[in-house]
């Protein structure tokens, strides 16, 4: 216990502790000086040293020791031990981010490992983990769309909604124009310097009741910046179906309109990128956590406290007690 209060110590005068390196001498000093005096007496028999041993002689050198104590604790408490607390204030200026995630049937593909929707709520998560003062907030879309959770700094409860996301809680299809729609409507009234849509979809557009152009531009007219996410392999993706016999795996045909989301990206000030594997899906997100940094300032401040105090009382204490003893116990009659 001890040594784990010590740990937590540091001396505003460290240099002072050099001190400590007299006591050794003093007890050279009364080890010579008895010795010297006790060689001086002249005895005419042992009787004498039976007389004397008595509890006084055996208490003799008890106030140096006391003293001893004492002196060494008040070198300790000049160098002023204290202890330290350490205080971290992060202040910046954050940046507003929906995650816009397509959850329409085709994400349970299994070109990506488990599927695509799992892949996606992982890299999503690792995302937000890495902000630190950004509000984020997650819009899921397929033939229609839904804010499930609002711009945050709760990461926690995000995090939470985002491993929540399923497959087939909303109508079918692939609705980008209103998945991007429902996220700049979470975003217009950010006061934020900084607005981000990370839109991520496996398809093409064949829903919903904005189209994409339109939300392009509304994107363009509130300032939201858009990356978008083309998910999928080159080819052909297993996709699971579940059927009266049981679930059945076909091969369907990725088809991702690249030229809708290279025309959003690029109009709105984002990037257009192609995931064609969970380590590239997790490459893109890592690439716009660089592109999209917050300001943050970082403010460290310690707090000392000092911790001389018990020293003193337990130098008055050996103080007190070696006088006690010199006077009381040991006193010298004539």
């Amino acid at each position: 216990m001890l040594s784990e209060w010590y740990q937590h110590i540091v001396f505003p005068y460290p240099y002072l502790l050099w001190l400590l390196l007299l006591l050794p001498l003093l007890i050279l000093w009364y080890v010579l000086t008895n010795r010297t005096s006790s060689s001086a007496v002249t005895v005419s028999s042992l009787s004498i040293y039976r007389k004397t041993g008595t509890s006084k002689n055996v208490l003799w050198h008890l106030p140096f020791v006391l003293r001893l104590l004492a002196l060494a604790l008040l070198i300790i408490a000049i160098a002023r031990p204290q202890t330290r607390s350490s205080e971290e204030r992060v202040e910046g200026e954050g940046i507003d981010i929906i995650l816009c995630m397509d959850v329409s049937g085709s994400m349970l593909a299994e070109d990506f490992s488990p599927n695509r929707l799992e892949a996606m709520k992982k890299v999503a998560s690792d995302f937000v983990d890495a902000r630190k003062t950004d509000r984020i907030g997650l819009v899921i879309f397929s033939g229609e769309s839904f804010t499930q959770c609002p711009p945050t700094t709760d990461y926690a409860a995000l995090k939470s909604q985002i491993y929540s996301v399923r497959s087939g809680i909303l109508q079918d299809g692939t609705a980008i124009g209103s998945g991007l729609a429902t996220s700049i409507e979470r975003l217009k009234e950010s006061k934020s310097k900084s607005k981000v849509v990370i839109l991520l979809t496996d398809g093409e557009n064949n829903g919903g009741l904005i189209p994409p152009s339109t939300a392009k531009e509304i994107a363009k007219a509130y300032n939201v910046k858009v990356y978008t996410i083309g998910m999928g392999t080159e080819g052909y993706a297993a996709l699971p179906q579940q059927t009266a016999g049981g679930v059945v795996r076909t091969m369907e045909k990725v088809n991702i309109d690249e030229k809708l989301l290279t025309e959003i990206a690029t109009e709105t000030g984002g990037n257009y990128f192609r995931a064609t594997d969970n380590e590239s899906l997790s490459k893109i997100y890592a690439d716009i956590d660089q592109l999209e940094k917050s300001k943050i300032e970082t403010s460290q401040f310690s707090r000392y406290s000092e911790e001389f105090y018990p020293l003193v009382f337990a130098i008055m204490a050996l103080l007190l007690l070696e006088v006690w003893l010199r006077y009381k116990v040991l006193r010298k009659f004539p």
